[in-house]
């Protein structure tokens, strides 16, 4: 590599390398999983999916000069929670809408796609 080049190299890699750390920082049991709650003898701990993403670049040209960027982002959605009851454990899932919103959808779209030769006749 050349000296332009490596310079070019280090701002985005280090950028890269602070996203990293960032995001490693939050990656924790406790953004996973929740705080647990108790009441009448049973815990509840919620429980998450966690997406991360980062990504960064740089460039240097010698008559335009250098520059870097990046980002992050976390998701985290609710897929259930662990249930704590005299000793044992069970996991409950949260069932979303997903499924019946998709179901509905399809169905639209099929009587819609059904129709559409009749509505082409009837608009000769």
């Amino acid at each position: 590599m050349t000296p332009a080049s490596d310079a070019a190299a280090t701002p985005s890699s280090s950028l890269v390398e602070r996203l990293a750390r960032q995001l490693g920082a939050s990656a924790s049991a406790q953004t996973i999983y929740g705080t647990p709650v108790e009441r009448d003898g049973v815990t509840v701990i919620p429980v998450a999916r966690a997406i991360y993403g980062f990504g960064g670049g740089g460039g240097s040209k010698v008559s335009e000069g250098e520059g870097s960027g990046g980002g992050a982002s976390m998701a985290l959605t609710p897929v259930g929670y662990i249930e704590l009851t005299e000793g044992r454990s069970r996991f409950r899932p949260i069932r979303g809408s997903v499924v019946p919103l998709v179901a509905v959808s399809g169905l639209v779209a099929l009587l819609l796609l059904r129709n559409v030769p009749r509505l082409l006749r009837q608009n000769r």
